[in-house]
Order: structure tokens, then C-alpha cells, then sequence
């Protein structure tokens, strides 16, 4: 937890940044008051580090969000009006990130501070890997089913293609990447760094691949909705660094 005058900083900067975004209509006003709100606490709990890794987050889904935007509007396969992000869409990328800024941040919490980054990174992972997905994946002209291989229309839940693929797996290990640099500048112990990356890695990758089963299985047949696929998807990929650290005996 950061004393109470960088507390102050952190809170400042937070909500100006929130601002920001609303400003540049990146986030609707009620998700930026949102992702204010929540992100308050996670610089407050975990300090600047985590902070950064949420923000390149943000900046990198809005930069795929408005690359060739004219053209998925055109397609009506753009993210809002104007590729802003509303609140369900922020609730669902930032509540386990939330979530684990708390387990991990306030005096006598469960995870230490080496498991907690290695979560927050991975829960991030999957964001920017669903993201880049998403938002490269409908450029591609086409599309495939991820369960049956059958083409169908880009956009689609459970549609995969190759270029999606690979733009997701580049965005799991910028996320690794960038996890490594801003940890490392801010002195915030991680575990080892083949396995902070690896893990990472897999873990925004992989759940990514769940995201869109469960997107063809459950969200196409109405039983989730698109904020909540997203949530069970991040909540994978936390899962999955999770049995990573048991796999390697270093879960503590």
C-alpha cells in the first residue's frame, strides 16, 4: 500500500487520466467514472507499477480500437459509436484486476506480492489479447469457428482467424514484456522472469482461446453476455498462471 502523500499522487493522476479518456472518447463518462473509481484503488493498493501495466492496457485497446475504424463502421463491427468503451465493457477488464489488487495490497492479504503481479499481468494478458483479437481479427476478410472450422462471418463469437491469432499472441507477450520492464523500474518483486513471461504469456493467450468458446458455446445461445465472457475469460487466464505457480512449487 503507498503512504498516504504518494496515496494522494496516485488518486490525482488516476482521475485525470480517467478524465482524459472520457475527453478523448476512449470511455464513455460512466466508464471513465468507473475506471476511475476502480483504478484509484488498485494505484492506491499495489502502487504506480500496476497502475502503468493498467494503463498501457487501456491506450493499447483504444489504438487497435481506432485503427481503421471507418472501415468496421462501414461493417458494423466497431466498438461503440466512436470506438469508446462503456461501462460494462470496462466493469468486465477491470474488476479481477481489482479484485486482485485487494487480495494482494492490503496489510495481511493472501497472495504476496511476487503471485499478485504475476495475476494482475495476466488478467491484463488476456485483455489485450482479446482486444487485439477482436479488433485485427475483423480486418481479416474472414473467419472460422474455433470448434468446428467452418468459415463464418468475422465478428462472430467463436470466429477465429489467423491474423486474430497472431495479433492476440503479440499482444500476451508485449503484456509479459511490459510487465518485466515496469516491475522491474518500479522495484516489485515478481517470480523468476522466464516464468513471469512464460506464464503471461500462455495465460492471455490460452484464455483468449476460452473467451472465444465461450462466446460460440454460451453467449451465441444467450446465456452470457458479451461483458461476461469477457470476466470468465480474464478469470481463465488468472486461473491458468495460477496452476502455473503450483506446477513450479512456488505459488506462495
Amino acid at each position: 500500500m503507498l503512504p498516504w502523500t504518494w496515496a494522494l499522487v496516485g488518486i490525482v493522476v488516476t482521475v485525470l487520466l480517467a478524465a482524459g479518456a472520457i475527453g478523448a472518447r476512449a470511455l464513455t463518462p460512466l466508464g471513465g467514472l468507473v475506471a476511475a473509481a476502480f483504478g484509484v484503488v488498485i494505484v492506491v493498493l499495489t502502487g504506480f507499477a500496476f497502475l502503468a501495466l493498467l494503463i498501457l492496457f487501456v491506450v493499447a485497446s483504444v489504438l487497435a480500437t481506432r485503427f481503421r475504424f471507418e472501415e468496421k463502421q462501414k461493417r458494423n463491427l466497431q466498438e461503440g459509436r466512436s470506438g469508446e468503451r462503456g461501462v460494462s465493457n470496462v466493469v468486465a477488464h477491470i474488476v479481477i484486476p481489482t479484485a486482485l489488487a485487494v487480495a494482494g495490497g492490503l496489510p495481511g492479504a493472501p497472495l504476496s506480492t511476487p503471485v499478485t503481479a504475476l495475476f494482475f499481468a495476466s488478467a491484463l494478458s488476456f485483455g489485450g489479447a482479446d482486444t487485439f483479437a477482436s479488433e485485427f481479427g475483423v480486418l481479416a476478410g474472414h473467419a472460422r469457428s474455433i470448434l468446428n472450422g467452418r468459415d463464418v462471418l468475422p465478428g462472430t463469437n467463436g470466429g477465429v482467424s489467423l491474423n486474430g491469432e497472431l495479433f492476440a499472441l503479440f499482444a500476451a507477450g508485449m503484456t509479459g514484456l511490459s510487465g518485466l520492464l515496469l516491475f522491474w523500474a518500479f522495484g516489485v518483486a515478481i517470480p523468476n522472469a522466464f516464468l513471469f513471461f512464460g506464464t503471461v504469456l500462455v495465460a492471455g493467450f490460452v484464455a483468449c482461446q476460452v473467451d472465444s468458446v465461450l462466446g460460440e458455446t454460451l453467449e451465441n445461445r444467450g446465456y452470457l453476455t458479451k461483458g461476461s465472457t469477457n470476466f470468465l475469460g480474464m478469470l481463465s487466464a488468472v486461473a491458468i498462471a495460477a496452476l502455473a505457480l503450483a506446477a513450479f512449487g512456488v505459488f506462495r
